[in-house]
C-alpha cells in the first residue's frame, strides 16, 4: 500500500549502497578474495536472521527456485531411500518392485511457486499430492489434518509460514512437533517426512527462528524484506541431517548444491537487508502494527463497521503486523473497480505478483470461507516501514472519493465511469 504514486521503497537505500560498494570492489577487475568475503559475510548475517548456521544457507535466484529445489530434493530423496533399501536387500533393480509414488502434503492456499510445482509433479506422474483445506474459523492449516494425511510414501510436508493475502501465521512449530513423533514411529522401509516452509512473507515482519520451527527447509526471498530480488534456501545441515539434491550441474559454487557463478552484488545486498532486520526487527514490526491498526480504525471511522469486512481477522489466529485485507461492502464496489478510481492509493486485490488475474476473486479468500460477493470487493492493503499515519489519512480520503464517485455514477446510469470512456 502506497499513498503516493511513484513513492515506492522497494529496496533500502543502505542495501543499494552495499551493492554499489560491492560492485566497485569486484568490477571491472575480478577480485575473488573480496567476492568470497562478501558472500561469506552475507551467508553469516542471513543465518543469524533465521537462527541457523552459515553452512545451512544456499543462495538462489529467488523464492521460486528455492521452492522448486525443495520439491526436487524430496522426490529424489524418496527414490534414493528405496534404492538403498533394495541394495541392502540384495535387489539390483527397483523395476520389479511395486512402489508407491512419493507423496507430498501441502495446503490449498500456497503461493504458485509451491502449488504449481506440486501440480506439475502429479501431472507428470512423478508424485502424489494432498492439498489440505484450511480451517474457515482460523484461516490456518489444522495440525491434525496434516498428521492424518501422512501415509507410508509421504516424503514432504510444505506449508507457508504466513499467508501473503490474509497475513495469517501457520502453526509450523506445532506441525514439526507432531512430525517428530511420526518419524520416530516409522519403520525403516518408509522415508523420513521432511518439513518445508516458505517464509517469504514473514521475514522482516516477525521473528523467524528455524530452531523453534524445527523445519528442514525454509525459503528466503530478498525483496520481501527490502532487499534485492534474489533469494536463499535454508537447509538443516545440507546433505546430512536434511537431504539436498542439485537441480542442475556446473561449477562447484554453493558446495555443488546450486552451481553457477554467484551474483555477488545481489548477495551482498541480501546480506545487508538481513543485517538491518537483525538490528531493527522489533522497531519495524511495532511501527507496522501501529500504522496497520490505525488504518483499520480509520476505515471503521470513515465507512462504518457495518460496511466493512476485515478478511484477515480469524478467531484465535495470529497475523503479520503489516497486513490488512478488507472488503468495502456494497454493489459496484469490487476491489478492482475501487482501485481504478483511486488517485493516490497503490494496492492490489490479491497477491501482488498475480495482480493481472482480476477476472475473479482471490482463491485464497474463497478457500478461507469468505463469501464470493465479499471476496469480490476485497482490497489487500499492506503497510511498510516508511508508511505513516499521514499516509493512511490520505489513503482514507482517496478511498472515500473513489467510492463516492462509483456510487454517484451507479445512481446516474447515463454517467460513464472513467474506465468506460
Amino acid at each position: 500500500m502506497h499513498a503516493r504514486k511513484g513513492h515506492i521503497e522497494l529496496c533500502s537505500i543502505k542495501v543499494i549502497k552495499k551493492q554499489q560498494k560491492c560492485r566497485r570492489h569486484i568490477f571491472p577487475h575480478v577480485n575473488s578474495r573480496k567476492a568470497k568475503e562478501s558472500i561469506d559475510w552475507s551467508r553469516e548475517v542471513i543465518a543469524q536472521m533465521i537462527g541457523g548456521h552459515p553452512e545451512d544457507i544456499i543462495f538462489t535466484s529467488g523464492g521460486t527456485e528455492s521452492n522448486n529445489l525443495v520439491f526436487h530434493t524430496a522426490v529424489n530423496s524418496f527414490w534414493s531411500h528405496h534404492r538403498q533399501l533394495a541394495q541392502n536387500s540384495g535387489i539390483v533393480e527397483l523395476g520389479g518392485i511395486a512402489l508407491s509414488l512419493p507423496h507430498i502434503i501441502t495446503s490449498n492456499i500456497e503461493h504458485d511457486s509451491v502449488q504449481l510445482v506440486v501440480e506439475n509433479l502429479v501431472k507428470e506422474g512423478k508424485a502424489k499430492a494432498t492439498f489440505l483445506s484450511i480451517s474457515k474459523k482460523t484461516g490456518c492449516v489444522e495440525v491434525d489434518d496434516v498428521i492424518t494425511a501422512i501415509g507410508p510414501s509421504t516424503c514432504l510436508v510444505s506449508v507457508m509460514l504466513a499467508n501473503n493475502e490474509t497475513g495469517v501465521i501457520m502453526p509450523i512449530a506445532e506441525i514439526c512437533q507432531q512430525l517428530k513423533v511420526v518419524n520416530h514411529q516409522r519403520g525403516k522401509e518408509m522415508p523420513k517426512v521432511l518439513l518445508h516452509t516458505d517464509a517469504a512473507q514473514a521475514l522482516g515482519k516477525l521473528r523467524v527462528d528455524v530452531q523453534d520451527l524445527g523445519v528442514d527447509y525454509l525459503t528466503i526471498v530478498g525483496h520481501k524484506f527490502y532487499g534485492p530480488r534474489i533469494g536463499a534456501l535454508y537447509v538443516r545441515s545440507p546433505g546430512t541431517s536434511s537431504p539436498m539434491y542439485a537441480m542442475f550441474f556446473g561449477g562447484g559454487q554453493e558446495r555443488m548444491f546450486r552451481p553457477g557463478t554467484e551474483n555477488t552484488p545481489m548477495i551482498a545486498g541480501l546480506g545487508k537487508a538481513a543485517e538491518l532486520v537483525n538490528k531493527k526487527l522489533d522497531l519495524y514490526a511495532s511501527h507496522m502494527k501501529e500504522v496497520r491498526d490505525y488504518l483499520e480504525a480509520s476505515l471503521v471511522m470513515a465507512f462504518g463497521k457495518e460496511k466493512l469486512c476485515f478478511n484477515s481477522h480469524f478467531q484465535g489466529s495470529d497475523r503479520l503486523p503489516n497486513t490488512c485485507n478488507v472488503s468495502i461492502l456494497g454493489p459496484n464496489l469490487q476491489g478492482r473497480k475501487v482501485l481504478q478510481h483511486c488517485r493516490r492509493l497503490l494496492a492490489s486485490v490479491g497477491a501482488a505478483c498475480h495482480s493481472e488475474n482480476v477476472s475473479r476473486p482471490s482463491h485464497v479468500l474463497l478457500k478461507s470461507g469468505i463469501p464470493y460477493k465479499v471476496a469480490e470487493n476485497a482490497i489487500r492493503l499492506s503497510v511498510g516501514r516508511a508508511t505513516s499515519k499521514e499516509d493512511v489519512d490520505l489513503i482514507i480520503e482517496d478511498l472515500k472519493q473513489a467510492i463516492n464517485e462509483i456510487e454517484l455514477c451507479a445512481a446516474e446510469p447515463g454517467l460513464l465511469l472513467p474506465d468506460e470512456n
